[in-house]
């Protein structure tokens, strides 16, 4: 027994050792602070981000008075959404579709053509945390002094620098959160509802929900999100040629690296000092080919062209740069970039196609609609005169800003006969149903009348809207019910 038992008990080793092996602590990345024109862009590039974000909410925009006067508002309460001189309705959810093809296709031409610019420059996970990097840069210095700090015993400048990073982290986190719930709500009133105590519940909770998330995401996780969180970085190889714009190394250049001074012109340009390797911020080495942790913002070009001009070799030894430019020249030769080639003329082709729907769906949007919902209850009713009676739940959509009157008839059933009950209208053969402006009418019409046939117990029925100050017409198909005369064997 005891030797079966240490047999276990090694077996129970051998398993945790594996188990151990399965998972990695993470090695924290500190990335140093470069300066050059890949920084500035991107700086000018969150700047821009930031600004439109956070202002965007406070932009106003004149409508009729019932209306909300935010330029870009998603108001769930009233089921409507405001972007400048549009208007959404519920029904306009395939508008959204659209949308989102056009974002996936675009995505899918930019990566093609010039790799993560995307994930590199605008993507709000970079955005914020390049921001929350230069707070930390600000408060516990650059890369080495966080490095030395971290790694020294625990200290009162240790305790402070790290307690005040961490609050403009939350105060900025806070200020997000509370700028993301002003796209659902009127901002000043929003404002001054949750300054005073007196707004939602809902309020409330989504700002601590979404400062919460940013102050994790953007200060905590950081490369992880790009890394093992975010589903793109396992979808651009797919999209990636060799005709693609990408972060660089140039080898043929830069090889065999040299440390120290180099003897009679021997060796590459690249001296091995890992600058580009301390400046990524998600802490690869270009220098062996793309991968999936790259982001392609080029702050690398920034580290290596300053050792470049140190050196005295020229500049841009890491650059954007396509694969088969790259081996063109290791040949002594150059290969033009291609813009057009068969994976960029088919997402360009959907593109255009998407955007053409979408601006033609706009032109034509109807500025009325109308919805019928035969009654389950009763399908029909005999009546004394001998002819049927089928009710119906008629909803009547005016998005004009000015009440209107709907004149409704029916097209399928001869000398039908129409009646509203909470109206108290007709009968008559058409009725005219007020709306309200920029709402839903909802009524319930009966409908008389004698079908000239009944196929299985059913005839088919259109009922007709006419907007009586525009002219705008629409129809709705729909059935009216009798009894099944049919003879079956």
């Amino acid at each position: 027994m005891s030797h079966v038992g240490s047999v276990q008990k090694r077996q129970q080793v051998v398993q945790e050792e594996e188990v151990q092996h399965l998972y990695a602590n993470r090695v924290r990345v500190y990335p140093k602070t470069v300066k050059g024109p890949v920084r500035r862009f991107k700086w000018a590039v969150l700047i821009f981000c930031l600004t439109l974000y956070y202002a965007l909410p406070w932009l106003r925009w004149t409508r009729s008075p019932a209306q909300p006067s935010q330029a870009v508002l998603l108001d769930l309460w009233h089921e409507r959404f405001y972007f400048f001189n549009l208007e959404f309705w519920p029904q306009d959810i395939y508008y959204l579709t659209g949308l989102l093809i056009m974002g996936a296709v675009s995505l899918f031409l930019v990566t093609s053509l010039v790799g993560r610019v995307w994930c590199g420059y605008t993507c709000p996970q970079t955005v914020w945390t390049d921001l929350f990097m230069w707070i930390e840069a600000k408060i516990e210095g650059d890369r080495n002094e966080r490095m030395k700090r971290d790694a020294a015993p625990m200290s009162f400048d240790k305790v402070w620098r790290k307690v005040a990073k961490h609050a403009a982290w939350v105060f900025i986190a806070f200020w997000t959160g509370g700028a993301w719930i002003m796209y659902y709500v009127d901002a000043p009133t929003v404002t001054v509802e949750f300054w005073t105590g007196t707004a939602s519940s809902q309020v409330y909770f989504f700002t601590g929900l979404f400062t919460a998330t940013t102050y994790l995401l953007a200060g905590w996780a950081r490369e992880q999100v790009c890394t093992y969180m975010c589903p793109w970085p396992r979808f651009q190889a797919a999209m990636l040629d060799e005709q693609s714009l990408t972060v660089t190394y140039q080898a043929w250049r830069g090889e065999p690296r040299t440390r120290g001074k180099r003897v009679d012109g021997a060796g590459g340009d690249c001296v091995d000092c890992n600058a580009c390797v301390t400046a990524c911020p998600t802490g690869i080495d270009i220098r062996d080919g793309i991968q999936l942790e790259c982001i392609n913002c080029g702050l690398c070009i920034d580290a290596c062209n300053h050792v470049m001009e140190r050196t005295g070799r020229p500049k841009w030894l890491i650059t954007w740069d396509t694969y088969a430019d790259q081996a063109a020249k290791a040949a002594g030769q150059h290969a033009a970039f291609r813009f057009f080639r068969p994976r960029t003329i088919i997402y360009l082709s959907a593109l255009v196609i998407a955007a053409g729907a979408m601006v033609v769906a706009l032109m034509l949007r109807p500025g009325i609609g109308l919805s019928v919902q035969h009654d389950r209850a009763a399908l029909f009713v005999r009546l004394a005169s001998g002819d049927l009676r089928n009710g119906y739940t008629i909803k009547v959509v005016n998005k004009a800003q000015s009440p209107a009157i709907f004149e409704i008839s029916t097209l399928g059933l001869p000398n039908a006969v129409l009646t509203e009950s909470v109206e108290n209208l007709g009968p008559a053969s058409q009725l005219g149903l007020p709306v309200k402006a920029d709402s839903v009418g909802t009524f319930h019409v009966f409908v008389s009348g004698q079908p000239a046939m009944l196929k299985d117990g059913s005839s088919a029925i259109d009922f007709a809207l006419r907007d009586t100050l525009t002219g705008e017409l629409t129809t709705y198909h729909s059935v009216f019910m009798g009894p099944n005369t049919e003879t079956r064997p």
